[in-house]
């Protein structure tokens, strides 16, 4: 046994060197962190939620600024339209005089008049009648009185076809020269009709900043009702998202148990049937090689030499048996783990694995580290699984497996020179069946203690085992 202990230059200092080429270590199970984030589970989902409400409130919010604008667009266009329509009828159409059409002094004074109260307290910028052939008989700037433009096509179609057009209008063109600098202005349009039956046009000009008012209206309406409704969908989701992840963390932490109870229930078999064997089948074993041996002696007190070659070599057979059988034994359950104590036990699967021709460094201490029944199973478990895994898996031919006792934690650490995988990718998505070292994930967990792997394709593999030492 001494000589499995000593030191390999690999591992002297093993708990804290990086092997080149690889990533840093990956822990995969820490008590802390684990603690860490079930007591930021709380904050978390209250930031989904409150994230999720703001996200929802910003784009809703643009939304409603655009649906309200749409909206009040098209009500202040209506708008303009129905004031245009009772202006015609009211006002403008009593007050046309025939000779309007020759621009007639009188005539347009009377239009003036009859306009003239109404576009001193109303908000319109603009007031013109124009001849068919596109000929500003009066409007409200005097100066346009009298010049000639070309009428559009939508303007002309009123004359043929009666009725009361707005939209928002486009002062790009030279008669609307007066009304630049006002803004966004409201254009609507009507035919109306001279005593004598003389189709005219009559145009208006309203402010567009009362699309700006109503969508304002609009939108401080909309906020109210989609705030307070989107305040109280938060406020009913919130408990919902709550009990389910509780019940999310309850379920983990119920398979984290199964998981621990089927990792004692195999560690019980193991111990049953481990105890049944030596009890057993090596003990019955034993004693047949203790029989033959001495069949052997008096064989030979007799003088039958080839009785004694035959006796000697089955009795031969015999202990290499009991040899295999305790191997197995001590790869199903160390009954030294209790008796002998962790650094036996550690040796002793350091011989299986030697068995199978893999070279095994042991750097362990000279005393018992003394972490207590819970640990020493915990590291044993580590170790054992490490080790199958190097025997099954890794093509390794020189593993190694030290102790290192620090000040407040002692570190395991097991390594092969095999083949390696990619750690994050199998940890991510493990093969379909292989539990093994989640399991010893929740152990070391459960223990306390940190599991951490170092390994990438053809660069071998290193497991670390932390166990802080308890106040």
């Amino acid at each position: 046994m001494d000589a499995m202990t000593s030191d390999p230059p690999s591992v002297d200092d093993g708990a804290t060197r990086e092997l080149p080429g690889l990533a840093p270590w990956i822990v995969v199970s820490s008590e802390t962190e684990r603690t860490a984030e079930d007591a930021d589970q709380p904050r978390r989902l209250l930031f989904i939620v409150g994230t999720g409400a703001l996200v929802v409130l910003i784009v809703v919010s643009i939304l409603g600024v655009f649906a309200a604008r749409n909206l009040a667009e098209r009500q202040a266009v209506n708008d303009a339209a129905n004031t245009a329509d009772l202006l015609a009828e009211a006002v403008v159409q009593p007050h046309l005089q025939n000779s309007i059409v020759q621009s007639d002094p009188k005539a347009m004074s009377e239009l003036a008049d009859a306009l003239g109260d109404y576009l001193s307290t109303s908000s319109l910028v603009r007031v013109k009648l124009w001849a068919p052939d596109g000929t500003i008989l009066w409007s409200d700037e005097p100066r346009l009185i009298g010049e000639r433009f070309k009428l559009d096509q939508e303007e002309t179609e009123v004359f043929s076809k009666p009725r009361t057009k707005a939209e928002v209008s486009d002062l790009d063109q030279p008669e609307n020269r007066f009304e630049r600098g006002n803004g966004r202005l409201l254009e609507a349009y009507r035919p109306v009709w001279t005593p004598n039956g003389s189709p005219l046009l009559f145009e208006t000009y309203s402010p567009y900043t009362e699309v700006d008012k109503r969508a304002g209206q609009l939108w401080r309406g909309f906020a109210g009702v989609t705030v307070s409704s989107l305040l109280l969908f938060v406020a009913l989701m919130i408990p919902v998202l709550w009990r389910l992840n509780s019940r999310i963390r309850a379920a983990q932490r119920q398979r984290e148990a199964l998981l621990r109870r089927a990792v004692d229930a195999s560690a019980d078999e193991r111990r049953r049937i481990a105890a049944t064997l030596h009890d057993g089948v090596v003990q019955e074993l034993a004693g047949a090689s203790f029989s033959v041996s001495g069949a052997a002696d008096r064989a030979g007190g007799l003088g039958d030499e080839r009785l004694v070659t035959d006796l000697r070599g089955t009795a031969g057979t015999l202990r290499d048996s009991i040899g295999g059988l305790r191997t197995l034994l001590v790869d199903i359950y160390p009954e030294t783990l209790e008796t002998a104590g962790l650094l036996e036990v550690l040796r002793d699967l350091g011989a299986t694995l030697r068995s199978r021709e893999i070279e095994v460094d042991l750097a362990l201490p000279d005393s018992d580290p003394g972490l207590g029944a819970e640990a020493d199973r915990l590291v044993f478990r580590i170790v054992h699984e490490c080790f199958q895994n190097i025997r099954r898996h890794s093509s390794a031919t020189h593993a190694w497996l030290s102790v290192t006792q620090g000040t407040d934690e002692t570190v395991v650490e097991i390594g092969d020179d095999g083949v390696g995988f990619d750690a994050a990718a199998a940890l991510e998505r493990p093969a379909e069946g292989h539990f093994g070292l989640r399991v010893l994930a929740d152990l070391a967990n459960s223990a306390g203690a940190e599991l951490a792997v170092l390994s990438a394709p053809g660069a071998g593999c290193r497991w670390r085992l932390t166990i802080k030492e308890k106040a």
